[in-house]
């Protein structure tokens, strides 16, 4: 039971974390880009939680860098709270909704291979430092 509740508090302090980050990088992100229409935002924080997680796992399960209580904290924690893939669907469907299909589809193409491009770079930067 307090074993539990020691995990439930890691992913806590770790999803406080992240959601100030998204919360911070998504509106400076939206601050600067005069396209506001397009959820910028969104798609950044995605992308650098990609990196990020790419680099954690190689950290965490390759390495064995990372103690349990830490990958709970960083990956289920952090990265949970601050990669938005679910206000990526919404924000998608709503420029499905307004008629905007070319951004909708360049929001949905850029977030998978750019997301994916991102975790093989974390891979790969972590595989390199740690050899």
């Amino acid at each position: 039971m307090l074993a539990t509740a020691i995990k439930l508090l890691w992913i806590a302090a770790g999803g406080a974390a992240g959601a100030l980050l998204r919360y911070g990088l998504g509106g400076l992100i939206h601050s600067r880009i005069p396209d506001s229409t397009f959820p910028w935002g969104t798609l950044v924080v995605n992308l650098v939680g990609c990196f990020v997680i790419g680099g954690l796992w190689v950290m965490g399960d390759e390495k064995s860098l990372l103690g349990p209580e830490m990958r709970l904290m960083l990956m289920v924690g952090l990265l949970g709270a601050f990669t938005t893939f679910s206000t990526f669907g919404l924000e998608t469907m709503h420029l499905v909704a307004a008629g905007r299909w070319p951004a909708a589809v360049a929001n949905v193409a850029a977030s998978v291979a750019l997301g994916l491009l991102g975790v093989w770079l974390g891979m790969t930067l972590a595989r390199a430092a740690w050899r």
